[in-house]
């Protein structure tokens, strides 16, 4: 009985245990991983507009040459996959790739539909609706962000930078995309550790539960179970068990019962003994 109790029992906990470290490592995973993928976006971001500004001097006076070369060298960089500034119109002026210089850029493709999904294009969006994922034609998982380049005081007043007017809100964009490989390592990684994390934790917890469930239920039942099996007669001889709390209780029921049983059974055995004697 005690055996088909133990199994059903460390069973019962060990599925429970399971799905509830199951569930609490999946939700935490899944917060780990839209907080990563946020900090990302916004690094991508920071990156975007630190190109910008990089930018800025150049564009100011007109030297295109040394617009290139920066470029080229934000292209050159390992995690980033793709760096170019494109018109409001979509020409691409300058890139880190020469061959798409002087292409138009697909307006129906992820990072120009938010801006081109209405009538009239939008001018400004939040860091969230900048960033899309893709993958690029050599496999490569992308997260790119698409920077305005905003018409400045600067930009209009200034006689190098003289084609744009007052009235022009929006001078080009960037786009810059960075590998995922890093991310996706980092979250390889981690959903490693967690998977050994919750098997260690589903080890110890059921080892645990089991230990004290042995100690204060399964062991004082076996010595319950001993104590009732030999009689009401050896029960009333032996002293009670070392049990607490119900299982003391049960003990000392039984105790009781077996005096009663005996006493009633005496009593029958004088009454038979006296019915004889008449």
């Amino acid at each position: 009985m005690f055996s088909n109790l133990n199994s059903r029992t460390i069973t019962s906990v060990t599925c429970a245990v399971t799905g509830f470290v199951i569930a609490c490592c999946l939700l935490l995973y899944t917060f780990i991983k839209t907080d990563l993928m946020k900090m990302e976006v916004e690094y991508t971001a920071d990156l975007a507009d630190t190109v910008v500004r990089s930018t800025r001097y150049a564009m100011l006076k007109d030297d295109r040459e040394m617009l290139s070369e920066i470029i080229h060298n934000v292209g050159d960089q390992q995690q980033v996959e793709h760096v170019r500034i494109f018109n409001k119109k979509g020409l691409i002026m300058f890139s880190g790739n020469d061959a798409e210089i002087n292409r138009f850029i697909d307006k129906s493709e992820a990072g120009c539909s938010e801006c081109h999904a209405g009538g009239k294009p939008k001018s400004r969006l939040g860091t969230m609706e900048q960033a899309r994922q893709f993958t690029n034609p050599g496999g490569t998982d992308v997260l790119a962000i698409t920077a305005p380049i905003y018409n400045e005081p600067d930009c209009y007043s200034n006689t190098a930078c003289h084609f744009h007017d007052s009235d022009t809100e929006l001078l080009g964009t960037l786009d810059i995309g960075l590998s995922q490989a890093p991310l996706k390592r980092t979250l390889g990684l981690l959903q490693t550790r967690m998977i050994m994390f919750s098997i260690m934790v589903l080890c110890l917890t059921v080892s645990v539960v089991y230990a004290l469930l042995y100690r204060q239920v399964f062991l004082p039942l076996k010595h319950l179970a001993d104590f009732t099996e030999k009689g009401t007669d050896a029960a009333l001889e032996e002293h009670l068990p070392e049990l607490s709390g119900e299982v003391a209780r049960a003990a000392e029921s039984f105790q009781a019962m077996a005096a009663r049983v005996k006493f009633l059974e005496e009593n029958c055995r004088r009454q038979k003994s006296g019915d004889l004697s008449r």
